[in-house]
């Protein structure tokens, strides 16, 4: 649920009532000072939450990755479906600090930040030997597979332990990075 949208809903109602109230046009005339001094700031605080908002990703599972994920799942990659599945406030994207070591911004052999790629959607699925895999998916117009392919033991490193890596490209400059858990079912 979006914090910005019930903090805007609500002080924008606070306020609407407070000045119905205040105007005798709805009742709680005695009401109408205290509903006009909080619905401001909490309508502030919505707008600030909304303008900060960052929306989740969408998720798709397929039911066979979902009996092996319990098992077979490494804390880290429960932490990142968890953390790229809900409203975020304040964070530029999706795994921007993870991005920002794995392609290693404005530094040499790194890319620029303007060029940076974009999570779109994230998938969870099994590997045709039995493994639980999430496979993040990224929008980037000016990289290309070999970009991703050099930093493909980076992706594996900042995700792991117990992970390993592979990279593909997908259709209309997406590219998808599969992290796939060593742990057994």
């Amino acid at each position: 649920i979006s914090f910005g949208v019930v903090g805007l809903g609500s002080g924008v109602t606070l306020l609407a009532y407070g000045f119905g109230a205040y105007f005798n046009i709805l009742p709680g005339s005695e009401w109408s000072a205290l509903m006009l001094t909080y619905g401001f700031p909490v309508a502030v605080i919505g707008m600030a939450l909304k303008y900060a908002e960052l929306k989740p990703v969408p998720c798709v599972t397929y039911s066979d990755a979902q009996m092996v994920r319990e098992k077979c799942s490494t804390p880290v990659l429960k932490q990142v479906k968890t953390d790229v599945t809900r409203f975020r406030y304040g964070d530029e994207q999706h795994l921007d600090e993870a991005l920002k070591r794995i392609f290693q911004y404005g530094q040499g052999g790194g890319i620029a930040r303007r060029s940076a790629p974009v999570l779109q959607m994230i998938r969870e699925e099994v590997t045709e030997d039995g493994k639980y895999c999430l496979v993040l998916a990224f929008k980037a117009k000016d990289l290309q597979l070999s970009d991703f392919e050099r930093r493909q033991a980076k992706f594996a490193s900042f995700f792991g332990p117990g992970i390993t890596s592979e990279v593909c490209k997908g259709a209309d400059d997406l590219y998808e990075v599969r992290l796939i858990s060593n742990t057994e079912a």
